[in-house]
Parts: structure tokens; C-alpha cells; sequence
């Protein structure tokens, strides 16, 4: 016995009639999305550029509305149970040719049809349980990446700390030099203003005593004197 047709598949239906294309270019966009879920299907065709994939796209979310409203789904349980496109009505058109003949132009029509029906429970639990893992994964991961960021951040902190302590031992060192500096500077100011005394004193001192030797000679030469005057007297 063969299954169900077509258009007797259970799950809730939108359909759009006398859509001006042809079936067959309907066709291998609707073969695209057939039996997948709603989120997949969604974002093939909204990645696939063609007419009739935004059309579709249209149908299809009416479908899931219809579902979600109507029948009362969860629209991530909802899968595509079945896409297809009927032929409409072909509209006749002419053309004119050579010698007053005339071609026919058939324009075409077709109408889409997309099912959408909630999963098996076993497909259900199958993406649960991914979702799940996906989620602990996902968890992992964050886990990883924060306790990474948590390492950099303390390798920083030290980095930082480390920093600062060699920023303080170079500013003692430092305070020290100065500090060093200013001694020595104090110690040389005092030896030459020490110096600079002693050659003052020794400087008195020499002046002094060139005084003195100045104050003693005129006296020694008066007395040479007199005595020269005495001995020409005793002559």
C-alpha cells in the first residue's frame, strides 16, 4: 500500500494559487527546503537568490503562522512535511512574426503549496539532547574563556604590582643619589670655604709681617745714622 499523496500529508498548509511562474522554476526551489525544519528552510531561502525563493519564503511563513495560531504548535518543533508546486492556468499571448503570421506565448502559472507538521518525538528528543550539549559546550566554553581572561587579568595585576615596585626602589635609589649628592656638595663647600680661611689667615698673617719688617728698617737706619755722627765727632 502507498502512502499518503501529496496533498493529504497531515500538518496545517498555506497555499498560494495563480503565482505567475512556472511550476517547474518553483519546483527545484520548494526540492530545496523539503523536509527540513522550519529554521533551516527559512534560512535557505532567505540565501537563495531567486524569485521564487522569496515567494516561497512568504508561503512558508504563513504556513508556520497558520500552525503557531490555528493549531496551537510550537513553531521550533515544525518541520517542511511537504513543498510542492501544481500548474495553473496558462494565459495565451501573441506575437507577431514574418509575413503577417503570429506565435503564441503561453504565460504560466502555478500553484505553491507548503505543509508544515510537528516532529516525531524521537527527532524531538535527538535535537533536546543537541541543544543540550550545545548548550554545555557553549558553557564550557564560556568557563574557559572567563577563566582565561581571569588569568591575564592577575598576570596584569602582578605585571602592574611588579612595575610599581621597581618604580619605587628606582625612586629610593634615586632619593638616595640625591641625597648622596647633596653631601658631597656640602662636604666640598666646607673644605674649600676651610681653605679659603687658612690662606685668608695665612695671607693676614704674611701682610703682617711685612709690616712689621717695613716699621723696623727706618729705625735700624737712624740709628746707623747717629752712630756714624758720633764717631765723626770723636774725630
Amino acid at each position: 500500500m502507498t502512502g499518503p499523496k501529496t496533498n493529504e500529508r497531515p500538518g496545517t498548509k498555506a497555499v498560494l494559487k495563480h503565482f505567475h511562474m512556472s511550476a517547474y522554476k518553483a519546483r527545484q526551489v520548494l526540492d530545496l527546503i523539503r523536509n527540513k525544519d522550519v529554521v533551516t528552510a527559512s534560512e535557505i531561502l532567505a540565501n537563495t537568490p531567486r524569485e521564487a525563493a522569496r515567494v516561497s519564503a512568504k508561503v512558508l511563513a504563513s504556513a508556520i503562522a497558520n500552525a503557531v495560531h490555528n493549531d496551537g504548535q510550537i513553531a521550533e518543533d515544525l518541520f517542511v512535511a511537504a513543498a510542492y508546486a501544481d500548474e495553473g492556468p496558462t494565459m495565451g499571448r501573441w506575437r507577431p512574426r514574418a509575413r503577417g503570421r503570429a506565435t503564441k506565448i503561453r504565460k504560466r502559472t502555478c500553484h505553491i503549496t507548503i505543509i508544515v507538521d510537528r516532529m516525531d518525538e524521537d527527532t524531538l528528543a535527538r535535537r533536546a539532547e543537541a541543544r543540550q550539549a550545545a548548550g554545555a559546550q557553549r558553557s564550557r566554553r564560556v568557563a574557559e574563556s572567563q577563566r582565561r581572561a581571569d588569568q591575564q587579568g592577575r598576570g596584569r595585576r602582578r605585571d602592574a604590582a611588579r612595575e610599581a615596585a621597581l618604580d619605587a626602589e628606582n625612586e629610593a635609589a634615586e632619593e638616595e643619589s640625591l641625597e648622596a649628592t647633596a653631601t658631597d656638595e656640602a662636604v666640598t663647600d666646607e673644605v674649600a670655604a676651610e681653605t679659603t680661611t687658612t690662606t685668608t689667615a695665612e695671607a693676614t698673617e704674611a701682610e703682617a709681617t711685612d709690616e712689621s719688617a717695613g716699621d723696623a728698617e727706618p729705625g735700624a737706619t737712624e740709628a746707623e745714622g747717629d752712630a756714624d755722627a758720633a764717631d765723626e765727632e770723636k774725630n
